[in-house]
């Protein structure tokens, strides 16, 4: 009896000592989990028609934005492309333009000239056939109407010829020999100091004329009737200089290759 009890308090004393030690506290660390702990996987919920229509809206319209991206990037790219294009042609163009543009004012000439007006006929053709033998391509023209003869300078009232006279006198006297009597059918009686192709030249015998007491002054004086011009082509690297020193500037005149003859 006295081992019998001595057999249950020993196996209540390891069944103690056994659960003291099982229940211990861990330290915190990593589960390692099994598949098969975790147990059979839940069933998924089956999606409704509205939510599945939402999310075919939602993909269509993120598949539309990278696609606008997408064709807005090809856009530019292309609009690059074309421009080099582009300027690759205006390039290619100006080079290809320029021997072409060089030969036509090899045929053309740069400019033309007028020159004239005469008066006679002649004088026109005498300048044409000058240039014309020079090997430059000159046409004739002739026109009718008012033109700019030079400026006039007069003293204007003279009451009657001998005062006229006497006051020629003095003006020849004075220095100024070109002074002479003149009468118009608007002004009658005056006395003419000369005509004068620049202002220069008129105002200094208008001032002469002044200095000796007589109202000089300077009208422009013009002429009507038929006039004869000259138009020359120039060819390149010809300059009108010469035709000025001959003919001055006041019968030498630039125009453009339009006006030029054929």
């Amino acid at each position: 009896m006295r081992n019998l009890l001595l057999i249950l308090i020993l196996a209540n004393v390891l069944y103690f000592l056994w659960g003291y030690f099982k229940n211990e506290p861990r330290e915190p660390g990593v589960a390692v989990l099994e598949p098969s702990d975790l147990g059979p996987p839940l069933p998924m919920p089956e999606a409704s028609e509205e939510e599945l229509a939402e999310d075919t809206m939602i993909a269509s319209v993120g598949d539309s934005g990278e696609a606008a991206d997408d064709a807005a990037e090809a856009n530019e790219d292309a609009a690059q492309e074309e421009a080099a294009a582009s300027d690759e042609e205006i390039v290619l163009a100006a080079v290809t333009e320029r021997p072409r543009r060089s030969e036509l004012s090899a045929v053309v000439g740069r400019t033309c000239v007028t020159i004239g007006p005469f008066r006679a006929m002649s004088d026109a053709d005498s300048v044409q056939a000058q240039y014309s033998g020079e090997g430059m391509r000159t046409a004739k023209r002739q026109e009718n109407g008012e033109i700019f003869v030079g400026h006039w300078v007069q003293v204007r009232n003279i009451p009657n010829r001998e005062e006229g006279n006497a006051t020629v006198e003095v003006l020849r006297n004075g220095g100024i020999p070109e002074a002479y009597l003149v009468t118009t059918d608007d002004e009658g009686l005056k006395i003419s100091l000369g005509l004068f192709g620049n202002l220069e030249g008129a105002e200094r015998v208008e001032q002469q004329a002044r200095a000796l007491g007589l109202p000089a002054d300077i009208s422009r004086r013009m002429s009507n009737g038929v006039f004869h011009f000259v138009d020359v082509a120039l060819p390149p690297g010809r300059g009108a200089g010469a035709m000025i020193e001959r003919y001055g500037e006041e019968k030498v005149k630039m125009r453009g290759e339009a006006s030029c003859p054929d």
